[in-house]
């Protein structure tokens, strides 16, 4: 028997979060994005009614809630803005997810109570200038001394690294070289404020201009041995991990977008008239509406599918790259129709479907781009 409705506390989830997301979020979203403007309150405030720390146990002050019940909260903040939808996802999933995994008991205690009230954010520090959908080309380094680690090099492009909630991020970085010649790589927690720790926040974003991004340099960073996050040489495999689930809160994130695409192009249509009618009246119009709320059932399906998968401990990966490339491609589609359908309105900053046009390119990229989604697929039918 195949069950598609959801529990009575998922629907609830849905409901709330909506709520809280047209009340707090969608008045201010398009005065955050053209102030380029992080809000640490706006944030706080999420925190608040438990959207960080959503998969993690009480025993560290998280919600003790299924994947999908997260993955739901995400999308329907996506569905009003993608900067706090972002600020979330990588919240709990990369900033959250790595140390919940793969802490010890005392780096757990330590972190995540105040990541997990929304308190603190954490960011996730994999990509490199020149190391992006190479996650195995790091040149970021750290030495063994004594009973620390000295980390020297830089990352990029890194959500949630540079605010004045952040705590402080966790770090692939090499530690050696393994018997078959390849690189070893480690993960290690450095705290904000660490001597040789900067992080500066990225401006001039073409999308997520409310979400905090950072470029990350380490100079002679000595972090202790007790901040290695698992056992030396696991940083890959952890680093690989965490963006399997991290792929489930993008592909949320194009599930969410395009909803929200669609309802607000469905809704100009039927508003707006020509030649004396709705233009939702005409058949280029109809169909393209038509469209969007087929894939969009489409993906929904896929999505929660892929989470139900992560819920049950069964294999997920395959489906997380699934619905991560399906669901973040689609919302480019539903954003080029409703834009489409807003015409001219559509170019401008008075109508939001021209932030939603902007916010999706990142989804195609982040998380593994969709090239490399297509890689990972492709591998596991066989090819």
């Amino acid at each position: 028997m195949v069950d598609f409705d959801l529990t009575i506390e998922q629907k609830m989830i849905r409901k709330e979060v909506r709520r809280f997301a047209e009340k707090e979020i969608a008045p201010i979203a398009g005065e955050l994005d053209e102030k380029e403007e992080f809000s640490s309150e706006l944030t706080k405030k999420m925190g608040e009614i438990g959207l960080l720390g959503m998969f993690v146990s009480e025993e560290y002050k998280g919600q003790a809630m299924d994947y999908i019940s997260y993955i739901i909260a995400v999308e329907e903040i996506a569905r009003v803005d993608g900067s706090q939808a972002a600020t979330i996802a990588a919240g709990n999933s990369l900033g959250i997810g790595p140390i919940y995994y793969f802490g010890t008991k005392n780096q757990k205690k330590k972190y995540l109570p105040k990541l997990c009230a929304g308190e603190k954010l954490w960011g996730f520090g994999l990509t490199e200038p020149t190391a992006g959908s190479d996650a195995g080309g790091s040149k970021t380094t750290a030495v063994k001394d004594g009973d620390d680690w000295i980390i020297n090099g830089s990352k990029i492009f890194i959500t949630n690294a540079a605010c004045d909630m952040t705590m402080g991020v966790t770090v692939q970085a090499k530690t050696g070289i393994k018997e078959n010649n390849r690189p070893e790589y480690s993960c290690f927690l450095v705290e904000a404020g660490t001597k040789g720790f900067k992080a500066v926040p990225m401006h001039k974003k073409m999308m997520w201009r409310a979400s905090n991004t950072a470029e990350l340099y380490f100079d002679n960073v000595r972090v202790p041995n007790a901040n290695m996050l698992g056992k030396q040489g696991d940083g890959f495999h952890q680093m690989l991990k965490t963006l399997d689930g991290g792929r489930l809160s993008i592909g949320s994130m194009g599930l969410g977008g395009a909803q929200g695409a669609y309802e607000q192009a469905l809704k100009y249509a039927k508003q707006r008239e020509q030649f004396n009618q709705p233009i939702s009246k005409f058949q280029a119009i109809a169909f393209k509406l038509a469209d969007c709320a087929m894939e969009i059932e489409c993906a929904r399906n896929l999505m929660y599918k892929a989470c139900w998968l992560k819920d049950k401990k069964k294999p997920f990966e395959k489906h997380a790259a699934m619905a991560k490339l399906y669901c973040s491609e689609l919302m480019g589609r539903v954003a080029n129709h409703a834009v489409q359908i807003h015409g001219g309105y559509g170019l401008m900053k008075e109508y939001s479907v021209e932030r939603f046009y902007r916010d999706q390119k990142l989804l195609d990229i982040g998380e593994g781009t969709s090239e490399v989604q297509r890689l990972v697929i492709s591998r596991h039918i066989g090819c």
